[in-house]
């Protein structure tokens, strides 16, 4: 069954705290989460290099969340990245720990129910977590876009298709950046003042999605991010964050969270625009 990893709920106690850190320990709080797929193999001097700190701080840093100090904090990402995110782990070496770590062989139905116990978990935290001002921003956010663009890559890419699918039945101009044949720049080019992007991502950020989102954010357009955590890169140009924690099995990451989380946001937009919609067609009919 799936729960939060020891990585986002130290980052979560680091987002509570954030305001009442120390600028240089904000710093390294930035530097972590932006980093936080990489910090496993850093040393402490490059983690205060990349903080702008002095490797002290990082110390101190470490110590102010509970730790002895920085190689202690360390092994909390380690132990989470080693298994979760590291990129060189196919889908085959997976697989393959799967079967290694098994005392004995799982049936598919077994794998199919460990699946659905894991995606159960990561709505209930949905559910549970749901940032109600943050969800409100992002609806009203869409509802003033003159064009909404849309974009994700690799395991993320299907829930920005669905979206900018369910999305075409409003009357809202709405573009999928697909960054077909390599043209994510062309595609975003025209994006400006007026427009909104809807941006996905989870660690490890994928670069496409992270770059659309800074065009996006120079051209004066707003961002909703949907990610893991506010704090994150993805976040840093967002107008509105909308957050995610997936369930997990078998070190393989589901997407139910996410893809329930969209349809819930492009529902609560078309009834925002359905209810405009009638405004405009029925003035007065409830003056007094």
């Amino acid at each position: 069954m799936s729960k939060r990893s020891a990585v986002d709920e130290l980052l979560q106690r680091i987002a509570d705290e954030f305001d009442s850190l120390p600028r240089q320990l904000q710093g390294v709080a930035t530097y972590l989460e932006q980093q936080r797929a990489n910090i496993m193999v850093q040393r402490v001097n490059e983690v205060a290099d990349g903080s702008g700190v002095h490797p002290s701080a990082v110390v101190r840093f470490a110590q102010r969340f509970g730790y002895s100090g920085f190689s202690q904090m360390q092994a909390v990402f380690r132990s989470t990245y080693t298994e979760a995110t590291t990129p060189a782990r196919s889908y085959q070496q997976r697989i393959r720990k799967v079967i290694a770590d098994g005392a004995e062989p799982i049936s598919p139905a077994q794998m199919a129910l460990r699946f659905i116990d894991a995606s159960r978990v990561g709505l209930d935290e949905l559910a549970g977590e749901l940032d109600a001002t943050q969800f409100e921003a992002a609806v009203e956010l869409l509802a003033k876009a003159e064009n909404i663009y849309v974009v994700a890559v690799r395991r993320t890419f299907g829930i920005a298709s669905y979206i900018a699918y369910a999305l075409q039945h409003t009357q809202k101009r709405v573009h999928l950046v697909s960054g077909l044949g390599g043209m994510f720049r062309e595609q975003i080019r025209s994006i400006g003042p007026g427009d909104a992007m809807i941006a996905i991502s989870f660690p490890p950020y994928g670069k496409e999605t992270l770059y659309c989102a800074r065009v996006a954010h120079q051209h004066k357009a707003k961002v909703l991010a949907v990610t893991d955590s506010a704090l994150g890169p993805l976040a840093r140009d967002a107008q509105a964050v909308l957050k995610v924690n997936e369930g997990s099995a078998f070190a393989f990451r589901g997407l139910t969270s996410t893809i329930c989380l969209c349809q819930a946001l492009f529902v609560a937009l078309a009834y925002r625009l359905e209810l405009k919609v009638e405004e405009t067609s029925h003035p007065g009919e409830y003056d007094d």
